[in-house]
């Protein structure tokens, strides 16, 4: 499954897929599409990095996923990632977080922030070799987040 940066013509079905989420930040995903190119960089002093899951060939497709990062002074965190329902299972969750770690340079640290019993979640960064570091009381309005972190 193709994964490419976002594009501004991407928003519409960005605000969808960000629909699935327990607790979305529609504030970051508009900064994160407002600031990108066509080539989906976000300038220095932007979000960061917006990569969507393509269905097609990369070029006229509708998002199926995205992974939404925030970056800076070389530290990355994986602040929302979701696939559409329809698609889930097909490792496009897998495919959008190996593209984003790929895109860091060596001995960067990413983290994510995870709620406790969101097992799906987990396993994903566990298998990509996130450890848990700590926890944050009442981080989401349901509740305690888990820190995942790794470095690259």
């Amino acid at each position: 499954m193709p994964v490419r940066p976002a594009r501004p013509s991407d928003r519409s079905a960005l605000s969808s897929l960000q629909s699935h989420l327990a607790e979305p930040s529609p504030s970051l995903l508009d900064a994160s599409v407002a600031s990108g190119d066509e080539g989906g960089a976000v300038p220095a002093g932007g979000v960061g990095t917006l990569l969507v899951s393509a269905d097609g060939d990369g070029t006229a497709d509708r998002p199926a996923g995205y992974l939404l990062a925030v970056d800076s002074d070389g530290e990355g965190h994986v602040a929302e990632v979701v696939v559409a329902p329809a698609r889930r299972r097909e490792g496009r969750a897998s495919d959008l977080l190996t593209a984003y770690l790929r895109q860091r340079p060596p001995g960067t640290r990413v983290t994510v922030t995870v709620a406790p019993d969101n097992g799906a979640a987990r396993s994903l960064y566990e298998a990509h070799g996130f450890e848990v570091a700590g926890r944050r009381r009442d981080f989401f309005e349901s509740g305690d987040a888990l820190v995942y972190e790794r470095t690259v």
